[in-house]
């Protein structure tokens, strides 16, 4: 985020992006959060739900089918790309 998060008129965005095993979250075959993720969608402006391309094709290509996007998550070619994009732009990052 930039610097002055907090300061009057300071608009705070979200990004959460998914990688690796981490794309369950946003998988609208297998997330336990959809209902949670909606109402976040719903009530967080501006917040994007990003998945790693890279890693949604290896787990197709394991899997041998395709994977849909929960309503509102959008693909990234690379997460680590976007992160390292993110804390270029002086966003913050916090791991979970």
């Amino acid at each position: 985020m930039p610097d002055g998060v907090g300061e009057s008129n300071e608009q705070i965005r979200i990004e959460v992006v998914a990688n690796g095993s981490g794309i369950t979250i946003f998988r609208a075959d297998k997330s336990p959060f959809q209902s949670p993720l909606a109402e976040v969608l719903r009530t967080v402006p501006g917040i994007v739900f990003s998945m790693c391309n890279s890693s949604r094709q290896i787990a197709e290509q394991k899997e041998g089918t395709a994977i849909p996007l929960i309503p509102g998550a959008r693909l990234v070619p690379f997460g680590i790309r976007r992160v390292i994009e993110l804390q270029e732009a002086r966003w913050s990052y916090i791991h979970g």
